[in-house]
């Protein structure tokens, strides 16, 4: 057992010596601290709380920095000018994906949108960003079925008869309802069993994706063949996503009429048709349910986790919360249902949804980024390949365009005049583009969704404002907001 372990050891420095040796011929990374054989920087992140880790060490090396992930490097870029110069001037060269060890595992050969790179990424991204688009994101269409959405919203939490509930299941329902609808055109009523299997598999999925241990197993990822732990747990759960999607997809080959797509997986399955003599097999099944599983969650998680942290935020703050129902009183009343159009004239729910998305920080790192080709940036050498962090949270939380960040406040995105002030540094859905292709709907659900429950209810938590805790349970792939019960109280 020994010899084997040193023999590891000394092909492991071995390596990391090779490959800072090539990287010193060609010119150099950017500066960071030392890493050890083998665990590279891993004593120096907290895997608790990584973005927190990366601040630390911003302080000592500058706004780009290198850390090793194992024995794998990473570049971090820290602030606002540097995220903007990778992502946005030099978009294309930043546009490529990392590899996510546990994400390239579950998806076992295939991809979707998130993770796929070069053409493959680039065709399924173009057909899916045109796809939801004649499906009805950004047009008056989508916005439809989001208000209808938002109307079983209100009278599901009407059944909670102003008693304390947990709000995760609820409010998770109403963006999986919408993205299903354009995925599948399929809407679930609250209470039937496959939605309810959907949406506690998601939960689970969320709170291992930002665990501890996935954070370690993406950095060793020699772990996830004999330490799996929580990875098997994911892994079951993907399958079931995948069996799913699988059944539905079968379902609409057996009634699939090309002169007339219904959903997305139509529109997907005659593409599959038109591009089946193509020898680059970048429309196939396998890509099909995985694009789905990347669509349904991304499609899901984020708004129903930004939804769940708003609300606790408007319990943390009831003052925030009076100005914001004087508005909709003001501007809507209480007789119609909000519209896209009201935002124009709702400066202050306009700058609380803004701010609900800054102060949370949602996916504190971003998805990690790689280099396409060969780098030189700020006189530093990047290697094509190299994974790239962007802290996202050094731009939503940068002191300079935010005085107080840590202090939720709408008023960072208000005028002295009260009208809302748009700011370059809101990078909520990132930047550039790999910037997030759910944008538009997830803009509409979050104004929308938050406005009508605002409209309809009155809040009211179990605990004194001061004494509720808005500090994530975990700040790993996402940040995640500590379990909480409320009152929906009827207007």
């Amino acid at each position: 057992m020994y010899p084997v372990l040193l023999l590891v050891f000394c092909l492991s420095c071995w390596l990391l010596l090779s490959r800072r040796k090539q990287n010193a011929s060609k010119g150099k990374l950017p500066p960071g601290p030392t890493p050890l054989p083998i665990i590279g920087n891993i004593l120096q992140v907290d895997v608790k709380n990584i973005s927190q880790s990366l601040s630390n060490l911003s302080k000592v090396y500058g706004p780009v920095f290198t850390v090793y992930f194992g024995m794998k490097p990473a570049v971090v870029l820290y602030g606002y000018e540097a995220v903007k110069e990778a992502l946005v001037d030099l978009g294309e060269e930043f546009a490529g994906r990392s590899d996510v060890p546990v994400f390239k595992k579950l998806y076992e050969g295939h991809v979707g949108v998130l993770f796929s790179v070069g053409k493959t990424w680039k065709e399924l991204r173009r057909f899916s960003v045109l796809t939801l688009r004649i499906l009805g994101m950004g047009k008056r269409s989508i916005e439809n079925r989001v208000q209808e959405e938002a109307h079983c919203l209100v009278e599901e939490l009407r059944k909670t008869n102003a008693t304390p509930c947990d709000p995760t299941f609820i409010l998770g329902c109403a963006p999986c309802n919408v993205i299903c609808s354009i995925i599948f055109q399929n809407r679930f009523d609250y209470t039937d069993q496959d939605f309810l299997k959907l949406m506690e598999i998601l939960n689970e999925n969320v709170e291992i994706f930002s665990s501890p241990w996935i954070q370690l197993c993406n950095s060793f990822p020699i772990l996830l063949d004999y330490y799996p732990g929580t990875y098997s747990k994911l892994y079951q759960n993907f399958s079931y996503f995948k069996s799913y999607f699988m059944e539905k997809v079968a379902e609409h080959k057996a009634s699939l009429d090309i002169d007339n797509p219904r959903d997305f997986i139509d529109c997907f399955l005659i593409k599959m048709e038109q591009e089946k003599q193509s020898q680059e097999q970048i429309f196939t099944l396998g890509n099909l349910v995985i694009t789905m599983v990347d669509l349904f969650g991304a499609g899901t998680e984020s708004t129903s986790t930004t939804l769940r942290y708003a609300l606790l935020l408007l319990l943390k703050h009831p003052d925030v919360t009076a100005k914001a129902r004087e508005e909709i009183e003001r501007v809507i009343g209480r007789h119609r249902s909000p519209c896209m159009q009201d935002r124009s004239n709702m400066p202050y729910m306009d700058a609380l949804v803004h701010e609900v998305q800054r102060f949370i920080d949602i996916v504190p790192n971003g998805v990690p980024h790689a280099v396409t080709r060969d780098v030189k940036f700020r006189n530093y050498f990047i290697p094509n390949g190299t994974t790239i962090l962007t802290s996202l949270t050094s731009v939503l939380h940068d002191d300079k365009e935010f005085p107080n960040p840590k202090v939720f406040d709408p008023g960072h995105f208000l005028d002295k005049n009260g009208k809302f002030k748009k700011s370059d540094h809101f990078m909520a859905f990132s930047a550039g583009k790999r910037a997030c292709a759910g944008e538009s709907l997830a803009r509409t659900e979050l104004f929308l969704f938050l406005t009508t429950i605002l409209q309809n209810f009155t809040l009211k938590s179990e605990v004194d404002p001061e004494d509720i805790d808005t500090t994530p349970t975990s700040n790993g792939l996402t940040s995640v907001p500590p379990n909480y019960k409320l009152c929906f109280i009827p207007l």
